[in-house]
């Protein structure tokens, strides 16, 4: 782990994201008067896509799904008779 201060990240903004792109480090610290106050870490790309759709095919809704009454099943529990 590499642990830059403000100052010096500040002047060393390229070489920590180098250090960072070429895998030398996976977080970089940066501290203000030797107290850690910051992670710098490589920005890492989501694919947000992928989880619309995902569980496709592996599962089926059932024919009845709109005719099940849930509350009537709760019904005792919420308002006791």
């Amino acid at each position: 782990m590499t642990q830059f201060n403000m100052y010096e990240a500040k002047t060393n903004l390229s070489k920590i994201s180098k250090i960072l792109e070429e895998k030398k480090e996976d977080e970089i610290i940066i501290s203000r008067n030797g107290k850690p106050i910051l992670r710098v870490t490589l920005y890492e790309e989501n694919d947000r896509k992928a989880l619309f759709g995902c569980a496709k095919g592996m599962f089926e809704v059932p024919d009845d799904f709109d005719d099940i009454d849930i509350a009537s099943d709760f019904a005792e529990e919420i308002f006791p008779g």
